[in-house]
């Protein structure tokens, strides 16, 4: 266990050097440069090309590429994401006040697509082929296919607009009023979770068939087990595992999804940040955005391929 760990955090150093290295060279190469975005136009006809490399020189763009990176990357190693050169603040203490919003969003909505999903596609396979199988794919199919900020803008026109249950938009921590968060995070969250529902219903359904059709299933049946017994402590624990598999993978849909809903419903997430950053082409927040990122999609996964071991003890790691 002890070297498989190791061998995947080295692939996992690996994997956030590739995609921060590649964020890192694309954002430089789009055209336009950030200096110019801190003045207007007629401040930057009165500046001199010495006042704009003094500038640039202040901010670390004048030295090449790779250079600029390996000193990102020791700051970083030393917890320091770097300095926007717009707005003059900290990334760390942006992200800071920004993750946990979409933290809370989106582990909400990975539990909830569990708690729903998981049931949805057990009972799916269970009755297969009667309406509840039909009922069950039907829901997990549109969820899969539905596009999430469509689903938000329909929300916000039906309970929002024409009822007038919920907040357009916004976000209230709970701490500081827990039934006006409560009612903003209602539609975002509903968005967010309607893959984790879908993608958990479909794999569940899938592996249960699987797993239903062993010898031992057939074993458990024959020794007049009862249903229960037999789905819960003998079938569901095997069929777990791809599972697993789709929630590692659906904490990077969830993040790529808190981008379109951030913006939807005007949450100050990360999501909406790296898209304000992007615009604005400050390089710093959205390096920082993407290294937090990457950090958490790689540990969810490391964390999912550790637990195979528990939920299923025929797999060992040599």
């Amino acid at each position: 266990m002890t070297t498989f760990i190791i061998r995947r955090l080295i692939q996992a150093v690996i994997v956030i050097i590739i995609v921060t290295l590649s964020v890192f060279l694309m954002m430089r190469i789009l055209p336009g440069d950030p200096i110019y975005m801190l003045f207007t136009p007629n401040q930057v006809v009165d500046l001199t090309e010495e006042e704009i490399q003094e500038i640039r020189r202040e901010a670390g763009l004048d030295k090449p590429l790779l250079a600029q990176y390996f000193t990102w990357m020791v700051d970083v190693l030393q917890g320091n994401l770097g300095k926007s050169v717009l707005h003059e603040t900290y990334v760390s203490d942006e992200i800071a006040k920004r993750l946990p919003i979409t933290a809370y969003l989106g582990g909400l909505a990975l539990v909830i697509g569990l708690i729903i999903g998981i049931p949805m596609g057990i009972i799916a396979a269970i009755r297969r082929g009667t309406w509840m199988d039909t009922v069950a794919t039907s829901v997990a199919n549109i969820g899969i296919t539905i596009p999430v900020f469509w689903l938000g803008m329909m929300l916000i026109f039906l309970f929002a607009l024409k009822l007038d249950w919920l907040p357009v938009m916004g976000f209230t921590s709970p701490f500081e009023d827990f039934w006006l968060s409560l009612r903003q995070i209602i539609m975002p969250v509903a968005c967010l979770s309607i893959w984790p529902i879908a993608g958990t219903a479909r794999q569940t359904r899938s592996a249960m068939l699987e797993v239903l059709s062993q010898d031992y299933i057939r074993t458990a049946w024959s020794k007049g087990l009862s249903e229960r017994v037999v789905i819960l402590k003998h079938a569901l624990k095997n069929g777990l595992i791809p599972v697993l598999t789709l929630t590692g993978m659906g904490i990077g849909m969830i993040i790529g999804s808190a981008i379109l809903v951030e913006q939807v419903f005007n949450i100050p997430g990360m999501g909406r940040l790296g898209i304000d950053a992007i615009f604005a082409k400050d390089y710093a927040f959205v390096q920082g955005v993407v290294l937090i990122t990457t950090v958490l999609v790689v540990l969810a996964n490391l964390l999912v391929d550790i637990s195979y071991g528990w939920v299923d003890p025929r797999i060992r790691y040599n």
